[in-house]
């Protein structure tokens, strides 16, 4: 069975941290389908125009084995405004699937009440936000249950490789890894 990854655009999304995700879980054989928020291209945080696949409204979330959150201002403040977007990360929390969360986007799951009790990592400045969980400050990445979470930019190759390790198994995420002369 071939994984199902939704990645989440909000306007004002870290380009980094979404398209990194996208490219190494389709490398890894994962249908990944881009949602925006609204219509038509989403502008990043840098000015990078990224198209989605598809429009969140036309979307069914039960369809996907993870949920992909990057981060990003004002993207992440976007994401967590959406009723939509709170909706599905607790849903997705609830069923046990995977929710990863980059940068500042953990808040968007401390938003939605699905952080406490649980060891994460974020970009430094909103760690406060964070309120419930165990905040692990020099962790690249940090997967706590079903809950993959990391620092920003600099670990986005790291994130997508833990997610890669989930989906098809520490093996296959390590030849990635080794391809793309990633030294994990």
């Amino acid at each position: 069975m071939v994984a199902r990854v939704l990645v989440l655009l909000a306007l004002g999304f870290e380009e980094v941290e979404a398209v990194t995700v996208v490219d190494v879980l389709r490398r890894a054989g994962a249908e990944v389908v881009l949602a925006s928020l609204g219509t038509g291209p989403v502008r990043g945080a840098h000015g990078i125009s990224v198209a989605a696949d598809a429009e969140l409204a036309a979307v069914d979330g039960a369809g996907f084995d993870v949920l992909v959150l990057p981060g990003g201002q004002p993207g992440t403040r976007n994401l967590a405004a959406d009723p939509r977007v709170l909706a599905l990360v607790r849903d997705f929390a609830a069923r046990g699937k995977t929710v990863g969360a980059i940068c500042a986007a953990p808040s968007v799951l401390a938003d939605a009440g699905v952080l406490t009790g649980r060891r994460v990592t974020s970009h430094p400045s909103v760690r406060a936000a964070l309120v419930g969980a165990e905040v692990l400050p020099d962790a690249a990445v940090v997967r706590s249950g079903s809950i993959v979470t990391s620092q920003g930019v600099g670990t986005a190759l790291d994130f997508a490789l833990e997610l890669a390790s989930l989906l098809v198994g520490p093996e296959r995420a390590a030849e990635l890894a080794r391809a793309m002369v990633h030294r994990r």
